[in-house]
């Protein structure tokens, strides 16, 4: 199973994509995971991408790239698929994805949009409390605005290919789980 998780930050994506990895066995891939890690361990990397993270911004196309592509496509190949958590979060980055996804046999079956209302996204950023960088109220709001100027465009490109599944986020973890589990089994039949 190849999945892309598109979601606004606090919709669940981490969550709902580390179940949709357990259930397919295939790896859950987090970009953000990865960056945090990087910043943490103080690679060069690492330090380029720890001014992004802070501010909430997004990090630019072709480091994404860079980073992400040779993760995804060794899943694709040894797992036998993926769940990609994070990524794409432009248009740029999910075309230049497509095109080398296409090139290699590794194109996403379906991308599962989790949706929910803002306000419901800020109660449960501010209730996370893993005391992230990113997890200030004020950066809270800027990475709604960065998702809503940069990652919403996602949903029509992905809509026009015809893999966007969209998923009310708003219920109980488990019952998002299981509308997820159920489109995802239709396509994988």
């Amino acid at each position: 199973m190849r999945v892309i998780m598109l979601a606004p930050p606090g919709a669940g994506k981490g969550t709902q994509g580390e179940r949709i990895a357990a259930r397919y066995q295939v790896p859950h891939i987090a970009s953000g995971d990865i960056f945090r890690d990087e910043v943490a361990r103080k690679t060069p990397l690492g330090e380029r991408l720890r001014a992004y993270l802070a501010a909430g911004d997004l990090v630019p196309d072709e480091l994404v790239l860079s980073v992400i592509l040779d993760r995804v496509l060794a899943a694709s190949r040894d797992d036998g698929g993926f769940v990609l958590d994070g990524f794409p979060r432009t248009l740029a980055q999910a075309q230049a994805a497509a095109k080398i996804a296409r090139d290699t046999g590794a194109s996403a079956q379906a991308v599962v949009y989790l949706d929910a209302p803002a306000e419901v996204l800020i109660e449960r950023l501010s209730g996370r409390g893993e005391n992230r960088a990113d997890d200030s109220a004020d950066v809270q709001r800027h990475r709604l605005e960065v998702y809503a100027q940069h990652t919403k465009p996602l949903i029509d490109y992905y809509t026009d290919r015809g893999i966007l599944i969209r998923i009310d986020a708003t219920p109980a973890v488990d019952e998002v789980s299981e509308q997820i589990f159920a489109a995802l089994d239709a396509i994988d039949n």
